[in-house]
């Protein structure tokens, strides 16, 4: 399995932004501007990020400014995490969220935040849960995380 950043991999942007639009119904032209942005940007944020094993996107997340919640304040947010369901629990989803936090750590970024209604799946990889928020016309509260650069990957 590879893991492989949009903003190195060009080639990869209109097939990721189609499989990211097909996991989550975010409109495609959404995703194709963010990572647009992303080529283009010399700015931490967007990013996006795809792991592929035999020419197939496996799983895929990105960090954004926000992710559709009431609480601005607490940024960038790790987005649109997914992996294919015959891929799961195989540590790819940590490997991915290492590389991210990695990745942006480099940038000069060493927080992080993620909106799930997952519980105790994220905390295996570093992350904590630091308080409720509401989604953008959701009804419901749901779970956000924090994760602090502590220099350690944690797969």
């Amino acid at each position: 399995m590879d893991i492989l950043k949009i903003r190195e991999h060009a080639e990869y942007k209109d097939v990721a932004a189609t499989w990211f639009h097909s996991k989550w119904g975010i409109p495609l032209e959404a995703y194709e501007d963010s990572m647009t942005q992303c080529l283009k940007n010399e700015a931490a944020v967007p990013q996006w990020y795809i792991a592929m094993e035999q020419g197939q996107i496996i799983g895929g997340m990105g960090v954004i400014e926000n992710d559709f919640h009431n609480r601005r304040d607490l940024t960038p947010n790790v987005c649109a995490v997914y992996v294919e369901e015959k891929w799961r629990c195989q540590k790819i989803a940590g490997k991915l969220l290492n590389t991210v936090v990695c990745d942006m750590k480099a940038m000069g970024i060493s927080t992080l935040y993620l909106i799930t209604d997952h519980t105790h799946f994220y905390e295996r990889y570093g992350w904590e849960f630091l308080c409720m928020v509401q989604g953008d016309g959701e009804p419901d509260m749901t779970r956000m995380y924090i994760h602090r650069w502590n220099g350690e990957p944690t797969i």
